[in-house]
């Protein structure tokens, strides 16, 4: 192959030199070479020619840039500490009384710095931070160092209140053969060990953990003053027994520093950088260094206090409006998980919900804001309190998602959400669903077979203009109906089809172990779910909701439709009484008649239509009035010289519980009465 000159090439490059492997630290600590720019004059050494424009070639080492002396090749003393030819950062024991090499130019400054920063800069949370500090420090510029911070952190622009106290956060230090540690490094390689720890450094290390500043005190003066200073400074010289504690060895001359950690507002905390007599003390140019170090990590950490109370605030924000407990409607039980997203993205808009309908039934809601910040946080917050609210007028489960959409249309242009809205009707054991862009639906029958349901897929929430359309379904008793987010199926190693394949399997193999007669538990079926996640399934958050269909038998119900006139009511306690014997349960007949009674007379007084008494019998005995009036009973108390208005002060006396619902087409009275 013929090699083609740059016009600027005036002869050909010299030569590659050997070099040593490189140096894990990106070579931050060099052996003293020979003076840039001499010549070596030995026996037998060749010396190239040179040229104003001519280039090194790719092979050799940039001369600009530390490396290692060859090996063979004994180092020359350096300007300042003693030899470090005799042993390189190769992983061989380091001779008594030998450490790091004292960094000797400008540019060997500037390449820690540079990678210590980055390495600081990597850390997200506050001991990443500081333990990033350390690692980068020890033992490439320091020894030793110590890590104060203020307790408690302020956060943002809270004042803190009260004394200043330090506490001191984390200690590095280089560890001798008789401790048998070897301490990883920078990089994550490791370090030869030492000797011997000297004394001074090992006192240090021992400090007391707290430190109260005082005000007006020689270390309050060094911490106003913000930069670092040396041990030998009069500052420092007062300020070091304040910060280590009465009777602890405090180094002298210019081999610590003390550096005060000042965030964007306030002084957060303070850095102690050590180095052992056998060391070079550190330079001028080292505060400099310290500088640079103590200000990347104290921006550092207000960034990370900043995070971790947004996170902390957002996830609270989140599991506040998610509900504390799930209801326990008549004929169906619930179960729910949720799982926030992974630490890159923690929060987000996943929410479910279970609400009790007139007439026994219960809405199950599920519902995902798209996006992942506290906004989102807040919508979903929003968006459940609105399907609270039509889940109370007992719309269709479509209504409910049309005034959805619509309430999100008016949080925003760029609002949008998937959601499914299901009601439950325990008596006719059918089951209503809407969709607005959510994945479907999952039943599990008793005998096993695990069934994605056909559910029009409708357009998520706030793009408007849509119409959505709800299927009526059998939910057999036995059967178990699997709501759930996104986040279950879907994640960068699978789409979304496939995890509900998934999905749909591993329901029907856990539905297996229990046979066919017996659906498996509910709160075991969800953690079984949840483990079929995999490492790197938790990019969103996860909500699920579990809902098992038991259902009430037709001979637990009692239905009549009654005319508003005068001799209702007396009829009505007929019904009932009859309905009592039937059920065995003739020692509540004087309550119900009373109460039925009360109910009954109320609805006749204002109802145009026909009204409705329903009896129902399960863990308690449940009655139910329905009329064409929207308005809503009061509770209130009756004077002594009113002839009415003791009904509902009689209901609230003897029932177990009582409630009034408005409905589309009027309202439902209704009180429930122990069994026993």
């Amino acid at each position: 192959m013929t090699e083609h000159l740059t016009p600027h090439e005036g002869r050909k490059a010299p030569a590659a030199r050997p070099t040593a492997p490189a140096d894990p630290r990106g070579a931050l600590l060099r052996s003293p070479q020979t003076p840039q720019g001499a010549r070596d004059t030995s026996p037998g050494a060749s010396v190239p020619p040179t040229s104003e424009h001519s280039q090194p070639s790719a092979s050799e080492p940039d001369p600009g840039r530390p490396r290692p002396a060859p090996d063979g090749v004994p180092a020359q003393p350096g300007p300042s500490g003693p030899p470090d030819g005799e042993e390189r950062r190769t992983g061989r024991p380091r001779p008594p009384g030998s450490g790091p090499t004292a960094m000797r130019r400008d540019g060997d400054r500037l390449r820690f710095v540079g990678a210590a920063t980055r390495r600081i800069a990597r850390g997200i949370d506050l001991d990443e931070i500081v333990m990033g500090l350390c690692r980068a420090t020890v033992p490439t510029f320091s020894d030793a160092i110590l890590v104060y911070l203020r307790d408690p952190l302020p956060v943002g622009d809270e004042r803190p209140t009260g004394p200043l106290v330090l506490r001191l956060r984390r200690t590095d230090r280089l560890r001798s053969i008789e401790e048998g540690a070897e301490e990883p490094d920078t990089d994550g390689g490791t370090l030869p060990s030492l000797q011997v720890v000297q004394p001074d450094i090992t006192d240090v290390m021992g400090t007391a953990e707290l430190c109260e500043v005082r005000h007006g005190g020689a270390l309050a003066e060094v911490l106003r003053g913000v930069r670092p200073v040396f041990a030998d400074s009069a500052a420092a010289r007062a300020a070091l027994p304040e910060l280590l504690g009465e009777g602890r060895t405090v180094p002298t001359g210019r081999r610590a520093i003390l550096a005060p950690l000042r965030g964007r507002r306030r002084v957060i905390g303070a850095a102690v950088f050590l180095r052992r007599p056998d060391r070079p003390a550190f330079e001028a140019d080292d505060l400099l260094v310290a500088a640079q170090l103590a200000t990347h990590s104290a921006l550092g950490i207000d960034k990370a206090v900043l995070y971790g109370r947004e996170a902390y605030i957002a996830d609270e924000l989140q599991r506040t409006m998610l509900p504390e407990t799930l209801p326990r409607p008549t004929g169906v039980r619930l179960a729910s998980r949720y799982l926030p997203a992974a630490e890159t993205a923690r929060v987000g808009g996943d929410w479910y919900d279970a609400i009790p309908l007139p007439g026994s039934r219960v809405a199950l809601v599920v519902g995902d804001v798209m996006g992942h910040s506290m906004t989102s946080a807040a919508i979903m917050g929003q968006l459940r309190t609105t399907a609270q609210t039509l889940a109370g007028l007992d719309l269709p489960p479509q209504e409910v998602l049309h005034h959805l959409d619509e309430q999100a249309q008016r949080l925003g242009s760029d609002r949008m959400a998937t959601c499914l809205y299901a009601v439950y009707d325990p008596v006719s054991h059918r089951i209503t669903i809407a969709n607005a862009g959510h994945p479907p639906p999952v039943l599990l029958h008793l005998g096993g077979r695990a069934e994605v349901l056909r559910v029009p897929p409708g357009a998520p929430i706030g793009v408007g203009g849509v119409d959505f359309e709800a299927v009526e379904l059998d939910a057999p008793a036995g059967a178990t109906l699997l709501l759930y987010t996104d986040g279950l199926v879907e994640s960068r190693l699978r789409d979304v089809w496939t995890g509900i394949e998934q999905l749909r399997e591993r329901l029907a193999a856990t539905a297996q172990l229990t046979g066919p007669d017996h659906p498996p538990p509910l709160e075991a079926l969800c953690d079984e779910v949840l483990d079929m996640l995999g490492p790197g399934d938790r990019d969103d958050d996860i909500a699920l909701l579990a809902a098992r269909f038991d259902g009430i038998a037709p001979s637990d119900v009692a239905y009549w439709f009654l005319e508003p006139e005068d001799a209702t009511p007396s009829r009505a306690r007929r019904l009932a009484r009859s309905a009592l014997v039937r059920w065995g349960l003739e020692d509540l007949t004087d309550s119900v008649e009373l109460l039925v009674s009360e109910v009954v007379t109320n609805a006749v007084r204002y109802a145009s239509r026909p009204i409705t008494l329903r009896l129902l019998r399960t863990d308690v005995l449940r009655c139910e009035v329905g009329d064409d009036v929207p308005q809503l009973p009061r509770l209130r108390q009756a004077r002594a010289t009113d002839e009415g208005g003791r009904g509902l002060y009689l209901v609230n006396k003897m029932a177990r519980r009582w409630g009034a619902t408005r409905l589309s087409t009027g309202k439902v009275v209704w009180f429930e009465l122990n069994r026993n």
